[in-house]
């Protein structure tokens, strides 16, 4: 069996799909696609998720304060970088 990016992102993708995790067609999520979940595609994270997933898995965190912290969760600059 060869090891190629074709080989990993399928067993990813059935992992993850395993894991209860939804499964898109990437084209379809695209920028300028109707189901388009990024607005540029350079963006690290899918914000809408992340901040319904913020929102689930930390209901104290008030409502104004979540889109700062899914701002720097796909800042590629603060990655690594303590925030004060």
């Amino acid at each position: 069996m060869s090891l190629n990016e074709s080989t990993v992102e399928g067993a990813a993708l059935t992992w993850f799909g395993e894991l209860g995790y939804a499964v898109g067609h990437g084209p379809h999520l695209t920028p300028g696609e109707p189901a388009a979940e990024r607005d540029w595609f350079d963006d690290m994270a899918l914000i809408r998720r992340l901040r319904g997933a913020i929102g689930r898995r930390n209901p104290s965190i008030p409502d104004d304060a979540r889109p700062v912290v899914s701002a720097l969760a796909n800042n590629a600059d603060s990655c690594g970088k303590k925030v004060a």
